[in-house]
């Protein structure tokens, strides 16, 4: 932690707050929801020490960085301008990029529209856009009927705003444990339709966790008490935005190089990218130069497994695992 700095900018019309560390070639972590940069906290070191520049920036309406009520300014065309501004912002012309959920289809989305300011990219859990005749929000009602989704409960605008305000280390502790490989996430599903998320999720066994403290926790409580859930909740409800937006290089590959790092119990590989994603990454991307899976890992890795996460990361960025 001593390394770290703690920076702030307006960038294409927010206050943006980064982490950053180290000196020489830029990589850029990018978190989804409900994170901030502080899930990057086991990497931004290491990365660093091996003679990088790190920046962990807090995503547009989390954390730190401010984030309109109107779930439209989450658009594919703001969140690639808050990447590109903070490129121009710190002075540089590219980076490497690696992100996980939101924070990763954000690098996806830059990389189709301004490749040249894209070295590569080290996607975690979430291997592609999977294509979808059928809007994300309509899929997600649709589910809905037969019984609980996350998706469809954080769409009514208000609803989950509300709810998870008002527990807020109730739900970031539950959310954190139900997405981890202490629990089979997809079991939420088994609660019926109308059931909130914090009576959906499971019950924890008490902090410290092996690979989550006390205070650790608080890091995210005290963000997301500060900030609320609404800027973090925009992103889900503008998928559909996304979602018709991203149609127009839907039949396009990533064209920078890429590099993934799943988990062998991963929620996000088992429920929402098909059958057998890996390998299909090639139909995505036009440069996959390697895959690595993290045993005993759920969709927390770069948490819960933080040392084999950061030893796949530098392997790429280094060029010993290429």
């Amino acid at each position: 932690m001593a390394g770290w700095s703690h920076r702030y900018a307006r960038i294409n019309g927010l206050d943006v707050h980064y982490v950053e560390q180290g000196e020489g070639p830029l990589v850029v972590l990018l978190h989804g929801f409900p994170h901030i940069w502080f899930s990057w906290r086991h990497q931004i070191g290491p990365i660093a020490d091996a003679g990088f520049r790190v920046v962990a920036p807090d995503m547009r309406g989390m954390g730190h960085t401010g984030g309109p009520r109107d779930h439209r300014e989450y658009d594919v065309d703001r969140i690639v301008g808050d990447l590109t501004g903070l490129l121009d912002h710190l002075g540089e012309e590219k980076a490497v990029f690696s992100g996980l959920d939101f924070g990763l289809f954000a690098a996806y989305d830059l990389a189709y529209h301004h490749p040249d300011r894209v070295a590569a990219i080290i996607g975690l859990e979430n291997p592609f856009f999977t294509p979808s005749d059928e809007s994300p929000l309509t899929l997600a009602a649709r589910q809905a009927r037969r019984h609980f989704n996350h998706i469809h409960y954080f769409a009514e605008p208000g609803v989950a705003d509300r709810d998870l305000a008002a527990a807020p280390r109730e739900f970031l502790r539950k959310v954190f444990y139900a997405l981890s490989s202490d629990y089979h996430y997809l079991d939420v599903w088994r609660q019926p339709p109308g059931t909130s998320y914090l009576d959906a999720l499971p019950e924890t066994p008490p902090l410290p966790w092996t690979w989550l403290t006390e205070p650790e926790l608080e890091f995210y409580v005290d963000a997301y008490s500060r900030s609320g859930f609404t800027g973090g909740l925009n992103w889900y409800r503008a998928m559909d935005l996304s979602w018709e937006y991203r149609k127009s290089y839907g039949d396009r590959k990533n064209p920078v190089p890429y590099y993934f790092i799943g988990s062998e119990q991963d929620a996000d590989l088992e429920g929402w990218h098909g059958d057998d994603p890996l390998n299909k990454l090639g139909d995505h991307h036009a440069d996959v130069r390697g895959v690595r899976m993290i045993k005993q890992a759920g969709h927390m890795t770069q948490m819960e497994r933080p040392a084999e996460t950061t030893a796949a990361m530098l392997g790429f960025l280094t060029g010993s695992d290429r």
